[in-house]
């Protein structure tokens, strides 16, 4: 008795930037990584290229110039970034909130919303203290807002995603499936 195991299904070539959006913890460097490797392109980490431009880390940046200053920075850096080669960039939470940035994404970009409950997200964003917003108060109270402010905006992303507390596998698998729709789609 053999046992046939099927092709894996064709990825689609990435035709351009895959930018993910959503809230911290929902998942975008650590699917971003995933995605990457399986469409077999580069990934970039927003928030690690500002760091890396600012030579300082980014708590360090809100503390020492602020919010309006690191959203700033931020601009430049995703404009940078979107110039490049079609890779997968993982995003802050609140880069695609300024009009800009999402105009720059949107028109560079295929974006995809990673949404995720606050459940999951408290669960993760439990695990690391860089997180400079949630250092003002009470971490579900401030996602919460957060998510009431945001979700409309991340909302305008090309493609939605549920990242919920299952298999990052499942999450890649799934951006795969709607990317090669809609590609499909914008190119058809």
């Amino acid at each position: 008795m053999s046992t046939e195991t099927e092709p894996a299904a064709p990825r689609p070539v990435a035709q351009q930037t895959i930018v993910l959006v959503g809230l911290m913890g929902a998942g975008k460097t650590t699917v971003g990584r995933r995605l990457a490797r399986e469409l077999g392109i580069e990934f970039a980490d927003a928030d690690a290229e500002i760091e890396k431009a600012a030579g300082i880390s980014i708590p360090e940046i809100f503390e020492k110039y602020g919010e309006p200053a690191f959203r700033e920075g931020e601009r430049k850096v995703i404009s940078r970034l979107l110039d490049e080669a079609p890779h997968v960039l993982a995003t802050g939470g609140g880069a695609f909130m300024n009009d800009d940035t999402r105009a720059s994404i949107k028109a560079k970009s295929a974006s995809v919303w990673l949404d995720a409950d606050i459940p999951i997200l408290l669960e993760r964003v439990g695990r690391k203290n860089n997180r400079p917003l949630l250092e003002t108060g009470d971490p579900e109270t401030i996602l919460r807002k957060l998510a009431d402010e945001r979700y409309p905006v991340y909302a305008k992303a090309d493609i939605r995603v549920k990242s919920d507390g299952g298999a990052h596998e499942d999450v890649v698998e799934a951006i795969i499936n709607a990317l090669g729709t809609w590609w499909d789609k914008t190119n058809g």
